[in-house]
Formats: structure tokens, sequence, C-alpha cells
């Protein structure tokens, strides 16, 4: 495989959709005799739905249904009707990652009369436009029984549940602790986060007979159809799921929502297609959020700075209707030498909406804690905070005592480091300034798993001289679009321009989920194997009686650049297709991970230093630069891996000093809009610096590619605060950090 495309900067296939408007997201789609849906949204966090007036709806404007709890079809059997505050065990959805059916909210809508947050759905309006739909929701009346909320994981002194399947444990790490001559004991917090993408989630439903199309703004296609078919009892192959451009999800799209079942169900009871967009309120509420966390972090070293021992407890909320736990140390038995770990997790039941993942997900909340836990222990040793960080570099996995497939950490550490001017640092509190600035420099680790999953894939050669690769997996902004055509060209030889690429759809040969930094690692081996197929019956035609090579054998053919050579002649694709009837040749392949996975263990690697500066006079804090030095083995396109990167690391931004979804005593979100939720916009943004270290990792696959998108985040609101340490003496433990944790 010549070296000619792929490991390239390469603009973006699609970037020309994009600029001139034609990609087509979810709510662009506008079907024949087309109704609109608009939810209804509880305006309680907790109680009991007594009594639902629709009377004046239903002689609104326009009104064709209202969808709600009495006219709601019974899709499948349930056995109980939680209250709430009581833990539920609901059967009405399938969700687990096994049968690839996970959805966000296993409770369907309008499953029971309990009220388990605010935004839950209690009805839906179809209408024969947007507007009418919306207006009509608004004279929809609910009685409520009201009951006591629980806000938030901060303001209850519930400890949840235990997580079992999350605890870990190595040697003794209670018994090194209390012997260890330096130790640290801290609790650290993170507010909640809402995933906060540009495209709103959006459903169109329609039904021919039995059959389901659905376009969706998803982030798996093939989740979703199965999740869907088991719902509504019909074969996964007589629905369809469609979502051909998505404008980011950062993991609220990853599974189903309710309003997709809602609008499914109301499209089949009015017989005609439904469209519902939700509003960014509804987003907020019903769509999935970052948890808010709790950590206590407990750490010993000896003198030297050699970890001794870590124990790192974790706490995240999650919703009366259920249990999801956030994974939060995760990372932290792998990121460090140390033989006596412990973690464990629990999860605490409050009125929000059920947590979802959010970029990174676990790891990065994890990261904070630990990545300001070693720059505490590196003051308290009076060392460097890189030093104690090379001191106790994993040579192997501590956890699966494995070889790392790959870890240039200390390559990271290294770039970066002098890019950044590192050996610079005066270690003194507040004594590097610049007129009224404070300046202070701060460094925290990366890290995030690498994963694979099975994919399939198929490549179609074609008369008209176009390739063809399609695959049931989705671009969710990230670039897929573009590095399968970057596979394909490279293998076939045929220029990007003449590569034609489908994902998006169900119908596809089933692709992954776009979600985990894993859709690289995934699909490009399956697309490769499907190419290299396509090419072997292509060769078979070529040698049959009256083709351009008959009498030859397959194998002394080489494809190349579009053609086929015996090394004498050559003749391209095209004209040995154009005396098939077909006119066209197709392979598939299926590809997935294999016996490598119990030879290594996989993760990406990096290191973040940031500069931030504090001006005391005026309250100002802000990041002025970040430098950044990034393992992903080899990148399939520089440009577009150095952009996920570089979005990351404003993601972390909005993490250590933006982003908090904030709740009333009641359990109401009264910041749920972009006017009040805070998020990093382009005059927070310093001068970023990204490196991405060129280690092809062909142990996880024949590409060397590691997935990008995740790592960047992770420890970079940890490098925030350790700076703003430095530069203030102010050690702040609670992200997001506020100006009012500065002021003396």
């Amino acid at each position: 495989m010549t070296e000619t495309i792929i490991g390239h900067r390469t603009t973006r296939v699609d970037g020309e959709l994009k600029l001139t408007g034609k990609a087509d997201y979810t709510s662009d789609h506008n079907l024949p005799n087309q109704a609109y849906g608009y939810p209804v949204p509880s305006t309680i966090a907790c109680g009991k739905l007594l009594e639902l007036d629709i009377d004046e709806a239903r002689q609104a404007p326009g009104v064709i249904e209202i969808v709600h709890r009495g006219n709601f079809p019974q899709l499948q059997p349930s056995d109980n009707n939680p209250a709430c505050g009581t833990a539920a065990r609901l059967y009405r959805s399938p969700s687990t990652m096994a049968e690839q059916n996970k959805v966000g909210e296993v409770r369907l809508p309008f499953e029971d009369d309990g009220i388990h947050y605010e935004g839950q759905y209690i009805a839906l309006v179809v209408a024969d436009t947007f507007e009418h739909a919306r207006a009509a929701a608004r004279l929809v009346k609910a009685r409520y029984e009201v009951h006591e909320a629980v806000p938030g994981l901060f303001s209850t002194d519930d400890e949840g549940e235990e997580a079992g399947d999350e605890a870990v444990s190595r040697g003794d790490p209670a018994g090194a602790y209390e012997t260890a001559p330096v130790k640290l004991d801290q609790t650290y917090t993170i507010a909640m986060e809402t995933h906060m993408a540009m495209e709103m989630h959006a459903s169109i439903a329609t039904w021919e007979d039995d059959r389901l199309t659905i376009y969706e703004s998803t982030q798996g296609v093939v989740f979703q159809r199965n999740a869907l078919a088991q719902i509504f009892g019909i074969p996964p192959e007589k629905v369809t799921v469609i979502a051909h451009y998505i404008g980011s999800g950062f993991g609220s799209k990853l599974f189903m929502w309710p309003h997709a079942v809602m609008t499914a169900v109301a499209s089949r009871m009015v017989g005609r297609p439904v469209k519902t967009v939700l509003s960014r309120q509804q987003n907020f509420c019903n769509a999935g959020n970052r948890p808010a966390s709790r950590q206590h972090v407990r750490m010993a070293a000896d003198r030297d700075g050699k970890l001794l021992s870590i124990r790192h407890d974790s706490q995240n909320e999650t919703s009366f209707i259920d249990s999801y736990t956030e994974s939060i140390g995760s990372g932290t038995p792998r990121a460090y030498a140390c033989d006596n770990v412990s973690v464990s997790q629990r999860r605490v039941q409050v009125n929000h909406g059920t947590p979802t993942s959010m970029r990174a997900p676990g790891e990065v909340s994890g990261s904070v804690a630990l990545e300001i836990a070693m720059d505490e222990l590196a003051i308290e040793l009076g060392m460097d905070p890189l030093e104690l960080r090379r001191k106790n570099f994993a040579e192997r996995d501590p956890t699966a005592d494995l070889p790392w497939s790959g870890n240039h950490l200390r390559e990271c550490w290294d770039d970066a480091s002098r890019r950044f001017g590192w050996e610079k640092r005066n270690p003194e509190i507040g004594s590097m300034r610049d007129g009224h600035e404070i300046i202070g420099w701060g460094m925290a680790d990366a890290t995030w798993e690498a994963m694979r999953s099975h994919c399939k894939a198929r490549v179609e050669l074609r008369a008209d001289g176009k390739v063809q690769v399609a695959c049931g997996t989705q671009d969710i902004g990230t670039g897929t679009y573009t590095i399968v055509a970057q596979t394909a060209a490279e293998l076939t030889g045929v220029p990007l321009s003449r590569i034609e690429v489908k994902l998006g759809d169900s119908m596809l040969p089933a692709g992954p989920l776009s979600g985990g930094s894993m859709a690289t690692a995934t699909v490009l081996p399956a697309v490769a194997g499907a190419t290299r197929d396509v090419i072997e019956q292509l060769k078979q035609i070529a040698i049959a009686d009256g083709a351009p090579f008959a009498g030859k054998e397959a194998d002394s053919l080489e494809f190349k650049n579009g053609e086929l050579s015996d090394g004498s002649r050559s003749v391209s694709f095209v004209d040995i297709l154009n005396a098939v009837p077909r006119g066209m040749v197709e392979g598939e392949a299926s590809a997935a991970p294999g016996d490598e996975q119990d030879k290594f263990s996989f993760r990406s690697f990096g290191a973040h230093f940031v500069e931030i500066r504090w001006d005391p006079g005026i309250s100002r804090l802000r990041v002025s630069r970040v430098v950044s030095t990034i393992d992903i083995g080899r990148a399939i396109n520089p440009l577009t891996a150095k952009n996920q990167v570089e979005g990351a690391i404003v993601m972390g931004m909005g993490m250590g000093m933006f982003e908090e979804t904030e709740y009333d005593p009641a359990g109401n979100i009264y910041n749920n809009n972009y006017a009040d939720y805070v998020v990093p916009v382009h005059a927070d943004i310093p001068d970023i610096e990204v490196e991405l270290l060129d280690n092809p990792d062909y142990n996880f696959n024949e590409f060397g590619a590691r997935g990008v998108g995740e790592i960047g985040i992770t420890g970079m609101a940890a490098a925030i605060s350790n700076a703003v340490y430095h530069a203030t003496g102010k050690r702040i433990r609670d992200m997001p950090i506020k100006i009012a944790d500065l002021i003396d």
C-alpha cells in the first residue's frame, strides 16, 4: 500500500455540500403530506400527572391529533408502575450494547403518570404546520400532584447505589496509604454539563404498511433501527433509519430518545409523515447530559515521588428511571505505575433526565480529580509536576498486565514541554507576570482507551469510472466521509473525486456507533477488506474467456491507479466493466477485533501544557496559550484529526471554566438556552498548538490508526486548574472555576 493519500492532509470531500447548504441534515427533509409534532413538557420535576386538559388545544387551528397516555398504544407489556422517587425497572424498551439496541431512556413515552424530571413529555401535539403545533401545545393544561424533588447531587446526603462492576482493586491501597510518608486526601466536584450541539434533535417518521422509515439526527443508525424494531414488534429489515449528516452530537445522539418513538407512533396514528424537531429547552431536559460528580481521591507517595497508593471513589447523578454509571475512575488504574490502587463508583438518583455519554465519558471527569491530585502531590513533595509524572510512567498496563501496543507518552511530554517552554517556569506562586496580569503555567496528561467494534462494508466498481463505498455508520462532522474515501482511493488508485461514499443509512452494511473514538479503527479495515474483495472479483472477470486477460492467472495481475496490469499492458476497470452486463462489480467484507486484544493493551496518550492569565484588578481570567502533543497512532487525515483535538481542547475549557447546567430547588433548569448556558466562544479561544505524533499502531489495525475525538478533552480542565493555582495560590477543586473563587 503506497502512502500517497492516507496520512496526508485532505480537505473534506463533503465540504462543498456543507458550504452550499446541499448537505441534508435531518430537519432539512420534508416529506409529502407531512405533519408536525411538538412535545408538551412537564412543568414540574417530581410528582404525578393527575389530569390532562386537551380540549382547547384540540380546537386550535391545524391540529390533527394529540398523542398522550390515554391513546398511546401498548407497544410492549410492562409489569410495574413506579412512583416518583422509586427506582424503576422498566422492560418496555430494549437497552443493551450486546444486542445493539441501547436507548437513551428506557421508559417509553407516557409509560405511567409519574413525573420524574422537568420537561418529561406528557403529550405530543400533531398539526399541519410547525407553528400550529407549537401554539396548540401551549394550550394543553396539566394538573399535578407535586412531590419534593431531589434537584441534584450536591443537594442530597444520599450516598447512592454502588456500581459493583466499576470496582477495581489491586494490592493494599489502604495499608500503603497509612504507612506512606507523603499523603493527599481531597474531594473534587464537577457540575452537570449539557451537550450543546448546534443541530437540534429531530425525527421524521413515515409508515408504508408495516414498514417504518425514520430520518433521525443520530450517532447510531443501526442501534436505533434495532431498538425501534423491538419496540414496535417488527423485523429489523422493516425499519430504515437515515442520518446522512449530523450537526455534532458529542454523545447525546448515540442512543435513541423518547421523541423518536412518539413521532413514529404519531405517524402511524395519523397515517402520514410526522416531523418533530426539539427546541433548545427540550434538548436540555430530554436528550441526556454529563452528570454532576463528586470524587474523593486519597493518594500517597514516598519522599522520592514514587506512588504508593491511589484510592479514587466517585459518585455520579442518575435519574429515577435509569441506572446510569459514568465510569469516572475507569482510567485511574492504568494512568500511572502504582501497586496499590482501588476505584469505586456510586450512583445517586436525582430528578433530572437520564444522563448519557458526553465526549470522553467518565474518563474526562476522572482526569480532573486525578490530574489535579498529581499536581497537589507534586507541590507537597516540592517536585516539578512533570517530573512526578515521569517518575511514575507505566511501562505496561498495570491493570491488564499486558504490554502497551504503543505508549509514547514520554515523547508527548518531551515535545509539548519543549514547545511550551516549560523549563522556563518559575515554580513560585504568582512569580510570573506581564504588566497587570499574573501568569500561571499548568500541565496534565491526556489518555483515552483505543476501541474497535465489528463492521461490514460494501465497495462497488462501476463502468462510469466511479467507486462507491457503503457502510451503515455515520459522519457526525468528524470527517468520516473523507477518511473512507481516502482509504478507497489509496487501495484502488482512483482519484478522490471519483470516490462516492454512502453512510448514514441502516439499510447499508451494518456499521458502528460514531462514538468512543472507535469509528475510524472499526470502519476502515472493513472498507479495506471490501475493496480487496471487489478487486479480486474484477480479476476473475478480466481472466474469463473473451476478457482482456483471458488465460492469465488472477494472482499475476496487479490493480493500480484504477487499472489491471499483467506487467506488459494495463486495462482500466472501466473498460473491463463495460463488457459486463451489469456494468459493475461489488465486494463485501466484515472486520472485527481479533486475538490482538489478548496480547496488547490499547490506549492513546498525550500531554497538555496551559498558560492562564489572571488580572486581579479587573477580575479577568483567561487561557492565553495551549500546547498539546497527542499520540493517536497514525492520523489518517491530519487536517481533520487536529481539528478534532482542537475542538476537544475548547470543550475542556468549557468544563474547566464555563459550563454548568443549573437547577433551582424545585428541580427546574434555569439556564436552558445559549444565552444563559455559557460555553467558550471565539473571543475565549487561545492560541492552540497541537502536534500529532506519527507512531502507527499496526497491532491495532492495518492502518495503525487509533481514535482521536475524545483524548483532547481529557486532562484539559485539570491543566487549567493547575495553572490557576500556579498564578494565584488558590487550589480550585470544583469545576467550573468561577471568578468568585479567585477573589480574596
